[in-house]
């Protein structure tokens, strides 16, 4: 699945600050999803990998030139059962590694998750220990203080980069995409 990024630099003190915009995404369950059954969009039957197409919007401010910088996000998306969902995130963001055309980002810093809740879905079976939320809840949600993004990049101009970003915590969520800087 192919993500869309464009980012606009702004001078903000004489740091930039890069606006994206990026499509998303595809979760991985290791092992397979306990309830494959609910996930229309999966790509195998045991749903280890599921499409959850959506949007994320963020800005990064960066503190030092290219290398570290604050990230804040907004992501909005249809999850593994094709309810709405989405997450918030600020964090600290830094340049891990830069070769070349290549480049490994990381990032840490407080999460908010939510989603519409399952229960309401025939056939759910509740195993999924990381949302918080009741039955008779709207919502399932979870915080997490250490919520964080790894990114590699690889540069194919002075403008596009291909880029793909893991968000390690369970599922493990992947998105391929192609980055754009004007």
């Amino acid at each position: 699945m192919l993500i869309l990024i464009f980012f606009i630099e702004m001078p903000l003190f004489s740091l930039p600050i890069i606006f994206q915009i990026q499509f998303t995404g595809i979760s991985i369950h290791p092992g397979g999803a306990f309830n494959s059954h609910l996930m229309p969009l999966k790509l195998d039957r045991e749903g280890v990998f599921v499409i959850n197409p959506g949007i994320k919007i963020g800005a990064e401010y960066f503190l030092y030139r290219d290398i570290i910088s604050i990230k804040i996000v907004q992501g909005l998306y249809s999850d593994c059962t094709m309810s709405f969902g989405g997450f918030s995130h600020i964090g600290f963001r830094g340049r891990l590694l830069k070769l070349g055309n290549h480049s490994i980002n990381g990032g840490m810093g407080p999460t908010f998750f939510f989603r519409e809740n399952w229960y309401r879905l025939d056939g759910y079976i509740n195993d999924f220990w990381f949302f918080r939320g009741n039955p008779n809840d709207k919502w399932q949600w979870q915080f997490i203080l250490y919520g964080g993004e790894f990114e590699y990049n690889y540069k194919l101009n002075d403008t596009i980069d291909l880029s793909v970003s893991i968000i390690p915590f369970i599922p493990i969520v992947i998105q391929f995409g192609i980055r754009i800087l004007l």
